[in-house]
C-alpha cells in the first residue's frame, strides 16, 4: 500500500490510507482463517520526510515498511506519465496486491493493481486542483480506472459516479467508507459554543454560501455563535471572498483556523453548537460522522454522499440555497428537543461505520483481486 498520503499533516486521504493500513494490520490473524491473512507492507518515497518521522502518524503495528529517498513529484511524474519505474523495482521485492490511495495505478510488473477513487471532482474543477492532480488525473483517470483489476470508493454515492462518469462496471468496484474516530461520546452538546466548519477552503466545499448564510444569520439575531472555519486553504482560489471575513458583519466573528491536528480538532467539535458542512460534492464526508461519533448536530448539504452519511440524524439543505442553511442552523440554536433526536440518532448512525468493518471488506478485495489477476494472466498466456 503507498502510505505518503499519511505523511505529515494528513487530511482525509491521508486519514483513510493510516486508518485502513491501522486496521488491516492490527487484526487479529488468530481469528482469521489461512485464505484471509494478509502480509501488510507501507511503502514511502520522499526526499525530505521519512516514515516514523515525530510529525508523522504512529505507523501501523503489525505492517512492514519500506521507504525510499526519491522526491515525491518526480516519483509521480514517473509513474503517472511513463508508469515507469516498477514497484518491484524500486523495491526489489514482489507483491501479490499492489494499492494506490489514489485514481491513478500504482506501476506493477506482475501483482493485482487496485485504485482508490475517493471523488471525480477534479473532472468537475480541474482549474481549482492541486499541480499533479490538474496535471494527470483528468487525463488519466478513465484508463486507468479500466486497467486497475478492481476500484475502491468510500461510498454508494461515489460507485455510481465512478460507473456513470468512468464507464466502469459496478462489479470492479467496492466500496470500502470511512469509519468514525475512538473518541468517547460527549454527555450532552454544550449549550454554548461556535459555529464549526471543517474541510479545506476550496470551491468544492461551498465556504462563500456558508459565508453569506452566516451574514444573513447575523443580521436576523443578535448573540450569534462565532463561525470557525478548520481547515486549510490548498489554492488561491479564496483569496476574493476571504476579505469578507474582515468587513462588516463577519469581522471579529469568522476565525480560520489552517490545518488542525486529529487531538486539537476534537476540542473544536466539543466546543461547537452546530457542524454545518455546505459542500456542493463529497465522496464520503468524515466531518459529518466525526461530529455524530461525538454528539453534535451536523447540517449538511444533500449533495454527493452526504446524505449517505447522515440519514436521518441531522438536517440536509440544498447547497446553492443560503436561506436553506440559516433555517436549518437557526432550528438547531433554538430547538433543544431536535438536538437531542439529532444527537441520539447520530450516535447510532456512526455506529454503523467501522474501520474494521472496512479493512475486513479490503482484505477481501484484496483476495479477489489477487485470483482475479490470477485468472487473466493465465488466460492471456500462449497455449
Amino acid at each position: 500500500m503507498d502510505y505518503r498520503p499519511a505523511l505529515r499533516s494528513p487530511t482525509g486521504v491521508g486519514a483513510f490510507v493510516h486508518e485502513l493500513a491501522t486496521a488491516l494490520a492490527g487484526g487479529d490473524s488468530s481469528k482469521l482463517s489461512r485464505n484471509n491473512e494478509i502480509e501488510l507492507t507501507l511503502f514511502s518515497s520522499s526526499w525530505k520526510d521519512r516514515l516514523g518521522d515525530p510529525q508523522s502518524r504512529k505507523l501501523p503495528s503489525g505492517a512492514s515498511t519500506i521507504d525510499r529517498r526519491i522526491p515525491v513529484r518526480l516519483l509521480n511524474f514517473l509513474w503517472h506519465r511513463i508508469e515507469w519505474p516498477s514497484i518491484e523495482t524500486i523495491t526489489q521485492e514482489r507483491f501479490d496486491v499492489v494499492h494506490s490511495p489514489h485514481p491513478l495505478l500504482l506501476p506493477s510488473r506482475e501483482a493485482a493493481q487496485i485504485v482508490t477513487i475517493h471523488d471525480l471532482d477534479f473532472l468537475d474543477r480541474q482549474e481549482c486542483a492541486a499541480n499533479e492532480i490538474r496535471r494527470d488525473y483528468r487525463d488519466l483517470v478513465q484508463k486507468h480506472a479500466r486497467r486497475a483489476t478492481q476500484i475502491v470508493v468510500p461510498s454508494h454515492y461515489t460507485a455510481g459516479e465512478v460507473t456513470r462518469r468512468l464507464s466502469i462496471s459496478p462489479d470492479s468496484i467496492s466500496i470500502c467508507p470511512n469509519g468514525p474516530p475512538p473518541w468517547s461520546p460527549l454527555s450532552a452538546p454544550p449549550n454554548s459554543g461556535h459555529l464549526l466548519f471543517v474541510g479545506s477552503l476550496t470551491p468544492r466545499k461551498n465556504v462563500p454560501l456558508l459565508l453569506e448564510a452566516y451574514g444573513i444569520l447575523t443580521s436576523r439575531r443578535g448573540n450569534v455563535p462565532d463561525l470557525v472555519l478548520a481547515g486549510l486553504s490548498s489554492s488561491n482560489q479564496e483569496s476574493g471572498w476571504l476579505d469578507a471575513i474582515y468587513k462588516p458583519p463577519l469581522a471579529g466573528k469568522v476565525h480560520i483556523t489552517g490545518y488542525v491536528e486529529k487531538a486539537t480538532l476534537q476540542e473544536f467539535y466539543a466546543k461547537a453548537r452546530v457542524v454545518v458542512l455546505p459542500s456542493l460534492d463529497e465522496g464520503f464526508g468524515l466531518p459529518a460522522l466525526e461530529a455524530m461519533t461525538l454528539g453534535i448536530p451536523v447540517v449538511a448539504s444533500n449533495r454527493g454522499a452526504l446524505p449517505e452519511v447522515v440519514g436521518d440524524a441531522g438536517i440536509l439543505a440544498d447547497p446553492t440555497d443560503p436561506l436553506a442553511f440559516v433555517n436549518a442552523i437557526e432550528r438547531l440554536l433554538d430547538d433543544q428537543g431536535l438536538v437531542t433526536n439529532c444527537v441520539k440518532k447520530g450516535f447510532v448512525r456512526a455506529q454503523s461505520f467501522s474501520w474494521k468493518a472496512s479493512a475486513d471488506s479490503l482484505r477481501r478485495v484484496y483476495f479477489e483481486a489477487f485470483h482475479k489477476h490470477k485468472n487473466i494472466t493465465r488466460a492471456e498466456r500462449p497455449a
